[in-house]
């Protein structure tokens, strides 16, 4: 049976709200298919709790911001991205924006949904 499945994403700062994605990342996704033209930078708030059912961390500092939004007695699991691709052997997605490696960021990311597509 096919499972719909929606995806947001939010920051864990409000740096770069209402903006699109950095253009250099952009275009490395334009050159795998992905049109990221459309999205606009958001805070991750405490409502998300709510509105998702797994939410997802791209490093340890994520995870901690998101956290201490917790409603109490809220149950929805977070989790690193990273623990779906656990043969890539690397705990955090890196940012891309200072290593510059937008490919391998792609890379890392794309192991990862496959991983978490693997376990719903």
């Amino acid at each position: 049976m096919a499972q719909d499945v929606v995806t947001d994403s939010a920051g864990t700062s409000d740096w770069h709200v209402g903006a699109p994605p950095y253009g250099a990342m952009q275009a490395a996704a334009k050159a795998r298919g992905y049109d990221l033209s459309d999205l606009r930078a958001r805070p991750f708030s405490a409502e998300d709790f709510a509105r998702f059912d797994l939410i997802i961390g791209m490093d340890a500092s994520n995870i901690a911001n998101i956290e201490r939004l917790r409603p109490a007695g809220n149950a929805t699991p977070v989790r690193l991205f990273t623990e779906y691709a656990p043969e890539r052997g690397m705990s955090e997605v890196p940012d891309p924006y200072y290593t510059r490696d937008f490919n391998g960021a792609l890379d890392l990311i794309e192991a990862c949904a496959r991983g978490l597509k693997a376990a719903v």
